[in-house]
């Protein structure tokens, strides 16, 4: 049995204070229709290691994706290719 949780958090016993520094990076992204699309790339994108939160605004044909370090752009765009859709650049 392991101490560690599926989101890699380990509870050892002991109190260990670290700082994390999420970042959160708006994408827009196009071939967003509907709630399939939206579940379809909150999976592909939450499978990353580094993903911490992902949030789609079919409206704003934007995702936002938050990391625990810098966002991989590439890999993020290949995910989201990968799933059917187009990651156009970040969000200004």
């Amino acid at each position: 049995m392991s101490c560690c949780t599926p989101d890699g958090n380990c509870s050892t016993g002991t109190a260990t204070a670290e700082a994390t520094d999420d970042t959160t990076t708006v994408y827009n992204v196009s071939g967003m229709t509907c709630e399939h699309c939206k579940a379809a790339l909150t999976n592909s994108i939450g499978a990353l290691d580094s993903v911490v939160a992902v949030h789609v605004d079919l409206d704003a044909g934007q995702v936002a994706v938050t990391t625990s370090e810098q966002p991989d752009d590439a890999l993020l765009a290949q995910v989201v290719d990968d799933a059917g859709y187009e990651l156009t650049g970040r969000a200004g």
